[in-house]
């Protein structure tokens, strides 16, 4: 079997921010709400274009409701963070200096005296790693067990 391009793997050295967009904040006690994570998400693409090894994407729903502006750091065989209580206006520089220290910790754990604060206070879970990495899940057969059923259509 030929191998697959290089080109088509992702890269384990490679990051993926997630901002959670659909996380609500109660403004005041209007009963109105804002969606922080499309702003936070904007902003952080913005600044974050062009810089190598980390990609920020919008993804729909982290399950971390109740703290609102969320984002998730995972690549390759990193451990996985996910962060809550996220401001833009408080903590856009904070984000962006941890998913550079981030990117630069082969094993995901920035050592804690050098996480920004919001990174400190804001931890909802730490996940470890796949014990298979990114490109091992992209070459692992499907077993039957796991495929889909034609039955089911």
């Amino acid at each position: 079997m030929p191998e697959e391009p290089a080109m088509d793997r992702a890269d384990p050295t490679d990051v993926t921010l997630f901002v959670c967009t659909t996380c609500r904040r109660a403004i005041g006690e209007s009963g109105d709400f804002e969606r922080p994570g499309e702003p936070l998400h904007a902003a952080l693409a913005d600044r974050l274009a062009g810089v190598a090894g980390i990609a920020v994407t919008a993804t729909e729903c982290l399950s971390v409701c109740k703290r609102p502006g969320t984002i998730a750091l995972s690549g390759g065989r990193r451990w996985t963070y996910v962060i809550g209580d996220l401001d833009l206006a408080a903590h856009l520089d904070e984000i962006v200096a941890g998913a550079l220290a981030y990117r630069e910790a082969p094993d995901g754990i920035v050592p804690w005296r050098e996480r920004p604060q919001c990174f400190k206070k804001g931890v909802v879970a730490r996940i470890p790693p796949s014990p298979l990495g990114v490109a091992d899940v992209r070459a692992a057969p499907v077993s039957s067990s796991t495929a889909p059923s034609e039955a089911a259509e």
